[in-house]
């Protein structure tokens, strides 16, 4: 099976070509168009994402398609991404693939954000199977899921207020640095000394407490907490990559200790991590160093983990083998439910 998936749920313009053995998947190409102009803002703006989207869209596909050496017509199913994201953004995407699905009469299915960067990991790790914890980090989304097969997922916890990478980006931008603010703040904090400022660890005492909040996140305080750092700084332009530091580490110790709490309570000796701060690779040598060498955790290259169509045609790979299809009454949802999410019974978050 060769697969066209497209991606377009923020500020990038993806399409891969990804071919299916039987399950065992290789990609074919992959072609990611970042949307700089967004640097001049701070932050994303959803009308000009989408009118972005809608200008390079093709030449996106068509570059893919050519980087595979395939044609329209030896493609055999197209994947898109349906949700969440920012719904202008999604509809360029998930319109352009319906059209192509439906000239072409192919099978057509919408993926869903986050389970496509579940998936991301076995693009370069083929024999990574369930089960395994999985932490996905990004800049709308921050979840704990116990992975008990492809396709059957448990929510541990979720974000009660930002995200990480939201929370990372808004720091960033408070301490005059670009965006996205992931990379600048972890560039700079590599260099900060981490015993100048101390900041909260959001929610992590909840560890210790067999509730409803135990996996839970939050950012908000953080930011505020970091916010008011900066303001008693007699200096803030010296101390940066002191405070850039400390809250990079307050962030990246209540990920890391939920995170390992979790296997070690299910019993996994496997965990993943997807989404752009999985780019962060503090985060990643911190989890394996506190989870020790028994445990693996599998994170895609920094490629593969920022939005990316090559995840979502990983996904759709699997769905298509199971038989899913979306019909042409597919529409984008910002607020599109996971399939096979489930949810604790003591908890009432959505995805």
């Amino acid at each position: 099976m060769r697969l066209l998936g497209i991606e377009t749920s923020c500020d990038e313009t993806s399409a891969a070509v990804l071919v299916d053995d039987g399950g065992l998947s290789t990609l074919a190409s992959l072609v990611i168009l970042s949307q700089d102009v967004h640097r001049i803002f701070g932050g994303v703006v959803p009308e000009l994402a989408s009118r972005e989207h809608l200008r390079t869209i093709g030449a996106v596909v068509d570059q893919a398609l050519a980087d595979a050496g395939a044609t329209l017509d030896e493609l055999d199913a197209v994947a898109v991404t349906a949700g969440p994201g920012l719904v202008g953004a999604l509809l360029v995407g998930l319109m352009y693939g319906k059209t192509l699905a439906f000239a072409l009469q192919l099978p057509f299915l919408g993926v869903h954000h986050m389970e496509g960067h579940i998936f991301a990991p076995r693009l370069e790790a083929p024999d990574l199977e369930p089960p395994f914890v999985s932490l996905l980090v990004s800049g709308g989304h921050t979840m704990l899921l116990d992975v008990r097969a492809w396709g059957d997922y448990r929510l541990l916890g979720q974000t009660v207020d930002d995200a990480a990478g939201e929370a990372f980006d808004k720091v960033a931008k408070l301490l005059g640095l670009g965006y996205p603010g992931g990379p600048a703040i972890e560039r700079l904090a590599a260099g900060g000394d981490p015993t100048r400022f101390r900041l909260p660890r959001p929610m992590l005492a909840e560890l210790a407490h067999d509730g409803p909040q135990r996996y839970a996140f939050s950012f908000s305080g953080l930011k505020t907490a970091t916010l008011h750092a900066v303001r008693a700084s007699a200096d803030p332009e010296a101390d940066r990559a002191d405070l850039a530091r400390a809250f990079q580490d307050a962030a990246l110790e209540v990920l890391v200790e939920k995170t390992a709490v979790a296997a070690e309570s299910l019993g996994y000796r496997r965990v993943t991590i997807g989404g752009g701060v999985a780019c962060n690779r503090a985060l990643v040598e911190r989890l394996r160093a506190r989870l020790g060498a028994e445990a693996s955790v599998a994170v895609a290259s920094p490629r593969l983990n920022t939005d990316n169509a090559a995840m979502i045609a990983a996904a759709a790979a699997w769905r298509l083998r199971q038989g899913d299809r979306s019909d042409w009454t597919l529409q984008p949802r910002d607020d599109l439910p996971m399939p096979g999410l489930t949810f604790p019974t003591e908890t009432t978050a959505t995805s």
